[in-house]
């Protein structure tokens, strides 16, 4: 306002002078001081000038999104997990058989997180080599009968397996909640039977008509602690196969039977962050470098004294 009355003052002197009858000298002078007061204003520091620097500040402020602080990055893991399970096989037709004790379940997993359409961070999935045990044990039934395949009324096979699953995650404070669902394939790598009539030929290792591939589903449910970089992950997984232990004609061509592995596993990992969770990256603190000093060059090139002049 102050600038405003600056400039106006002047002119108002001005125009006050004409109307009243003066000498020309008297004229002259007031002309000459109302340039030289138009001069002066205009030496100060301009009024665009201010506009223009304020203006850049407001918008370099509303650039800032305080809740993107905080929000996840596209970042990947690495981990170690081990857990226990228990082991059953669907039977078909059904025999009665108790849980197997599973003593471990060792793993690799690597994780990566992903955003969907670019800003819903809550997505990724998970792949990883595995080392199990699945198998069966019989139990005895009302009559007395223990059931048995082969002779055996129990048997512990070794298993490697890859499972690749989608891996949804939530985030609050220092925890997540995970749900995995997806895919894997397997191999058998061996086998031991147990029972009184097992074939001693046969105790460790498999039939022709055994089946050593594997494949299924697997899904599960978790929570996580997060400690940046490091995060402990605690989960309980379901894998169901849909390969039969053994050719569904061996024992007969006309009656066909199935074994369908299914394990029920509890872990505990612990996961290695590889890139930043939360924050800004590398990348971008150099975006923003980058797009600072483009609008600092910018500004300056439309500065008075700035080296660019407008030539009447």
């Amino acid at each position: 306002m102050k600038r405003k009355t600056l400039i106006i003052l002047p002119l108002l002197i001005s125009s006050l002078a004409m109307l009243c009858p003066e000498s020309a000298d008297a004229q002259k002078r007031h002309s000459k001081s109302s340039a030289e007061a138009a001069e002066a204003v205009l030496k100060e520091p301009s009024v665009l000038e201010i506009s223009l620097t304020d203006t850049a500040a407001l918008a370099a402020l509303d650039s800032i999104d305080v809740k993107k602080r905080n929000v996840i990055n596209d970042y990947t893991m690495i981990g170690i997990q081990y857990g226990m399970g228990l082991s059953q096989v669907m039977w078909n037709p059904s025999m009665r058989q108790g849980f197997l004790f599973v003593p471990y379940n060792i793993g690799v997993m690597y994780t990566r997180y992903g955003k969907m359409f670019g800003y819903m961070p809550y997505f990724g999935f998970q792949a990883g080599v595995i080392y199990t045990q699945e198998g069966y044990r019989f139990k005895e039934d009302d009559d007395g009968y223990v059931p048995n395949l082969e002779g055996a009324h129990e048997a512990v096979m070794e298993v490697v397996e890859v499972p690749v699953m989608a891996h949804c995650h939530v985030d609050f404070w220092k925890m997540k909640i995970m749900v995995n669902l997806g895919f894997y394939a397997g191999y058998r790598l061996s086998i031991h039977r147990t029972g009184d009539n097992v074939d001693p030929l046969i105790t460790d290792s498999f039939l022709e008509t055994d089946r050593r591939f594997d494949y299924g589903i697997k899904g599960g449910l978790g929570f996580g602690f997060v400690f940046d970089p490091v995060e402990i992950h605690f989960s309980a997984m379901y894998k169901y196969s849909m390969s039969s232990l053994y050719q569904p004609d061996y024992y007969s061509q006309y009656y066909y039977r199935f074994a369908y592995p299914s394990n029920i596993v509890f872990s505990v990992g612990l996961h290695f962050q590889l890139t930043k969770r939360t924050g800004k990256t590398s990348h971008q603190l150099r975006k923003e470098a980058l797009e600072q000093f483009n609008l600092e060059r910018s500004l300056g090139s439309t500065m008075p004294g700035s080296g660019t002049t407008t030539q009447r």
